[in-house]
């Protein structure tokens, strides 16, 4: 299973208390105090693992806890600091500060909401003064003002001292919201101000914002740390109270408590080349063929159903990374399809190689492929749009891949075209070696 965001909590560990206490030994009268200090707690820290190429493992224990400090002892013995919990993520995970899934409220709760019905309410009706006003609904729950806030059925609230009073109150709101034209003065800086602060602040390399919270940190690097939560501190025992006017003090400090909190963690697939294309393409196979990966191939179509990573090697000990991006469909900006889910790993390649079937195998115009790809690209995120990209022309071992190649090259004569064939390995040398050009490099 592939697992490309999730959402977790971690709570660092409190710290231990301190210690209250005083020596107890034989021929030390008045030994005084001797409590000890609270240990420190664990902190909850990120770590950049190359052997981990997904979230998977937070799928099945979303809830982390890192182990609390022990308590202070007597004889000036310091507790010991819990140990910190380690938590490994693959690169390019983004981390969010989150808000908490607020459970499903239920009948009978306050804030359940319902759409009640005349038939909910059928023989709740009471006769009062003349009029039809509704009993209250929730038992057990005093109204200080019940007499001013019954519900009137024949809408006659307005008539109450409660009603007046909200009158009363809505035309006092709506007077001091009336501003004279003549004497109102615009200071454009005012408005200008949110936007001169956005822009002195600090860069987040490029990270969109995310609906899913507050950004935290983007790790990228192998071995790259992050401490998510820190311990708490542990509590002064009572041997640092000691003065000469208090010699026997009894004080002591808790523990303090350790960070906690709700986190979205997204995976961003860090590759050099990005392969963009409709499903059944080809993209699979190209991937095979020209690096390390082994995806699913097959004869029929289907679509891949999560991103594959391979190395490609070039002569003189170079190297890049390219990413099988599974098969988008119009829309995919608007989460249309598996659309987000996938398109988040694009935002990582410096090159794009759009993948066409210039065979027309499932009956697809490879120049309106293009343009399809390339517009969701620029809506999902204008940057995307400014990238270099190249143009795969897949499937030309077959008779009608000459007709659409021709009709390639003259829609996009500025733009480099590479006739391949994945399946039999024509033309992929040239690829080759126009990607080591353009992103190959040197292990580090």
């Amino acid at each position: 299973m592939f697992v490309d965001h999730i959402k977790i909590f971690a709570k660092a560990g409190d710290g231990g208390n301190g210690c209250m206490s005083f020596r107890r030994e034989a021929h030390v009268p008045k030994g005084g105090p001797d409590g000890g200090d609270g240990g420190r707690g664990g902190d909850v820290i990120l770590v950049v693992d190359q052997h981990t190429d997904n979230l998977r493992n937070f799928f099945y224990t979303p809830n982390y806890k890192a182990e609390r400090g022990v308590h202070g002892k007597g004889q000036r013995k310091t507790g010991r600091g819990g140990k910190n919990l380690i938590l490994k993520v693959p690169p390019g995970t983004i981390v969010y500060r989150t808000t908490p899934n607020k459970p499903k409220p239920k009948p009978g709760d306050l804030d359940y909401e319902e759409d009640y019905t005349a038939k909910d309410w059928a023989g709740e009706f009471i006769e009062e003064e003349g009029q039809m006003v509704l009993m209250d609904r929730d038992e057990g729950l005093e109204d200080e003002n019940d007499a001013e806030t019954e519900t009137v059925v024949q809408g006659e609230i307005a008539d109450t001292e409660f009603g007046r009073e909200i009158a009363a109150e809505e035309a006092a709101a709506e007077e001091s919201m009336m501003v004279e034209d003549d004497d109102t003065v615009f200071d454009e800086d005012e408005f200008d101000e949110d936007e001169d602060e956005s822009e002195d602040g600090e860069e987040t390399d490029d990270v969109p914002e995310s609906e899913y919270g507050e950004f935290v940190v983007d790790l990228t690097e192998v071995g790259q740390k992050y401490v998510l939560c820190e311990g708490g501190a542990g509590g002064k025992g009572n041997w640092n109270f000691r003065t000469d006017t208090n010699q026997a003090p009894i004080e002591f400090t808790p523990g303090e408590k350790g960070t906690e909190g709700h986190y979205y963690l997204e995976l961003r697939q860090i590759a050099d080349v990005g392969l963009v294309g409709f499903p059944n393409a080809g993209k699979s196979t190209l991937l095979t063929a020209i690096s390390n990966a082994t995806p699913k191939v097959a004869a029929y179509p289907f679509t891949t159903l999560k991103p594959m990573v391979g190395v490609v090697d070039f002569p003189g000990f170079m190297r890049c990374t390219v990413a099988d991006i599974p098969g988008l469909i119009e829309g995919a900006h608007e989460n249309v399809g598996l659309g987000h889910d996938f398109l988040r790993h694009i935002s990582r390649c410096s090159v794009f190689l759009f993948v066409v079937d210039t065979a027309a195998v499932d009956q697809r115009d490879p120049i309106s492929d293009i343009q399809i790809l390339r517009k969701e690209l620029r809506l999902y995120d204008e940057e995307l749009g400014e990238r270099e990209w190249l143009i795969v022309a897949n499937k030309t071992d077959l008779e009608e891949a000459e007709m659409y190649v021709n009709a390639l090259q003259y829609r996009f004569p500025k733009q480099e075209i590479f006739p391949i064939s994945a399946q039999t390995g024509e033309g992929l040398d040239a690829l080759k070696k126009r990607l080591c050009e353009m992103v190959g490099k040197r292990p580090g």
